[in-house]
C-alpha cells in the first residue's frame, strides 16, 4: 500500500471527474489494489437530490453542500482513524473539493478526465444509473480542473480501468 510521506498513514482518495469518466471502476479498483475502504459518493445523496438528477434538472450548490459535507466527514474519519479510503465524488468545483478538505486537509484528488464525446458516449450506453446523459453539458460547464496548489494528479481516461489504476498508485505521494 502507498503511503504518503508527511504522515505515513494509507491515503485518503477522491476519485473526481463528470459523470461517466470511470469514477467508480476505477475507484473500486484503485481501493482493491491498496487495500482501503471504498464510498460511492453517490450513496450519500438525500433522496430529493436523485429525484432532481432523475428529472433531469442539475443539483445546484445549495442541494451540494450537505452531500459534500458528508463526504467530507467520510474522508475525516478514515483520515482520523489511519485507515485511509477512497471514495467517488464529482468535486467538479474548487470550492466543492474545499469542502471535502475541511474535514480532510490531506485529502488527495485523481481528476479523471476525458473527451465530452468519449464521455457521451458511455454515457448513451450506461444503464441503470439516475443521472441522464442530458446534464453532461452542464457538467462540463461547471468542472474546474485541479489548480496547481490542489493535491492531486490528472489521468486521461483513454486508458483501461487496469492502466489507470497503475497510474493512479504510482502517482501516489509516497
Amino acid at each position: 500500500m502507498a503511503l504518503s510521506a508527511e504522515n505515513q498513514q494509507p491515503p485518503v482518495i477522491v476519485v473526481m471527474g463528470v459523470s461517466g469518466v470511470g469514477k467508480t471502476t476505477v475507484a473500486r479498483l484503485l481501493a482493491d489494489r491498496l487495500g482501503l475502504p471504498y464510498a460511492e459518493a453517490d450513496d450519500f445523496h438525500p433522496a430529493a437530490n436523485i429525484a432532481k438528477m432523475r428529472s433531469g434538472v442539475p443539483l445546484d450548490d445549495e442541494d451540494r453542500l450537505p452531500w459534500l459535507r458528508a463526504l467530507g466527514a467520510w474522508l475525516g474519519e478514515r483520515s482520523a482513524a489511519g485507515t485511509g479510503g477512497v471514495v467517488t465524488c464529482s468535486a467538479l468545483k474548487r470550492r466543492y473539493r474545499d469542502v471535502l478538505r475541511a474535514n480532510c486537509p490531506d485529502a488527495w484528488f485523481l481528476h479523471l478526465n476525458g473527451s465530452h464525446d468519449l464521455v457521451g458516449d458511455r454515457l448513451a450506453h450506461r444503464t441503470g444509473h439516475f443521472m441522464p446523459p442530458s446534464l453532461l453539458n452542464s457538467q462540463y460547464a461547471t468542472l474546474e480542473p485541479l489548480q496547481a496548489d490542489e493535491n492531486g494528479t490528472v489521468l486521461d481516461v483513454d486508458a483501461s480501468p487496469e492502466t489507470l489504476v497503475e497510474r493512479a498508485a504510482a502517482a501516489l505521494p509516497h
